[in-house]
């Protein structure tokens, strides 16, 4: 089923650790393990990716390590994601190197809405997260098990073989 990677999981973890740091300095890779119990040497490949898609920056030196290249409150859940795992796409018809005609479904796939709309839900829920909305107070509170999340609410005008934008959208 769907799930987010341990990259993915391991890399929003250590982006909440230097955001919670945010203005008091760089976070060493190994402190950040050390609060969130994860191997440094793993931190070490999340770095690169991080780097390269302008969210933390890196200071060498006795008091070096990584800190958020900007404020927490600029830095989407869904930009992190990206930079590690690259864009959504729960099938291949949606990922940015499809070739068109590739499937032989394509034209009249029943499907197609519905992963469309799946993929546009995900990213807006994704962008509309900041590292400051995790740091908030409250937002770290104990864990919720399943059964106790309220379910995603469905409007009977909801129609999966609607065009992209049809229907409510409620996450």
């Amino acid at each position: 089923m769907l799930q987010v990677s341990e990259r993915a999981h391991y890399g929003l973890r250590a982006m909440t650790e230097l955001a919670k740091a945010y203005g008091d300095g760089p976070l060493t890779l190994n402190k950040i393990a050390e609060v969130e119990h994860m191997p440094a040497g793993y931190l070490e490949q999340l770095a690169m990716p991080l780097r390269r898609a302008g969210l933390i920056e890196g200071r060498r030196g006795a008091h070096g390590g990584y800190q958020l290249a900007r404020d927490p409150a600029s830095v989407t859940i869904g930009s992190i994601m990206r930079a590690l795992e690259g864009p959504v796409a729960p099938v291949e018809c949606l990922t940015e190197q499809y070739v068109v005609g590739t499937c032989e479904r394509e034209i009249g796939c029943a499907s197609q809405g519905f992963w469309q709309r799946m993929k546009l839900v995900v990213d807006q829920a994704m962008d509309s997260v900041t590292l400051a909305d995790l740091c908030a107070p409250g937002m770290n509170g104990a864990f919720i098990p399943l059964s106790q999340i309220t379910q995603v609410s469905r409007s009977p005008s909801d129609d999966v073989c609607a065009p992209v934008g049809m229907g409510e959208q409620t996450i």
